[in-house]
């Protein structure tokens, strides 16, 4: 499965990059995010539900940052399992241009797999609740930007 996107947010890439590495931030953003911390070794670690048609599960696993490229870019690897319902693994490229003062085009590239049961619900609707959970975590990620000015 693929996803592709861009967003533009009105805030500075130094804004976004802090955001976007700030785990209060994360957990508000990410749909269905139960826990997320970083660990000693630089990765975080997440808990979260998803839902995938018939088939729940509370997924567990691990966020590594690499090519880490500040305030421009990185790439995320992650890789959870839901136990008997099956496991989700991938990467995201993520990159931040700044056209302009406080304006920001964030832009994506995701691959991922999934395995076990959620993957028998089929592609098309695996792919569409994917989709889905990409706009949920944009928009209250820029609403996480925009509500008081991220606490400032």
């Amino acid at each position: 499965m693929k996803l592709e996107e861009r967003h533009t947010l009105a805030r500075s890439r130094d804004e976004v990059w802090g955001a976007l590495n700030d785990p209060g931030v994360l957990r508000a953003s990410i749909p269905g995010c139960e826990q997320i911390e970083l660990g000693e070794d630089g990765a975080y670690r997440l808990a979260m539900k998803v839902a995938v048609g018939p088939v729940k599960a509370r997924f567990s696993g691990t966020l590594s940052l690499l090519n880490v490229q500040a305030p421009e870019s990185y790439t995320l690897l992650f890789e959870g399992s839901g136990g008997v319902m099956g496991f989700g693994k991938g990467s995201v490229d993520v990159r931040l241009e700044e056209p302009a003062a406080d304006c920001t085009v964030l832009g994506y590239r995701a691959h991922a797999q999934v395995g076990g049961r959620i993957a028998q619900v089929g592609a098309r609707l695996v792919e569409g609740v994917a989709a889905k959970m990409a706009a949920e975590f944009f928009a209250r990620f820029e609403q996480q930007l925009t509500s008081n000015d991220r606490g400032a």
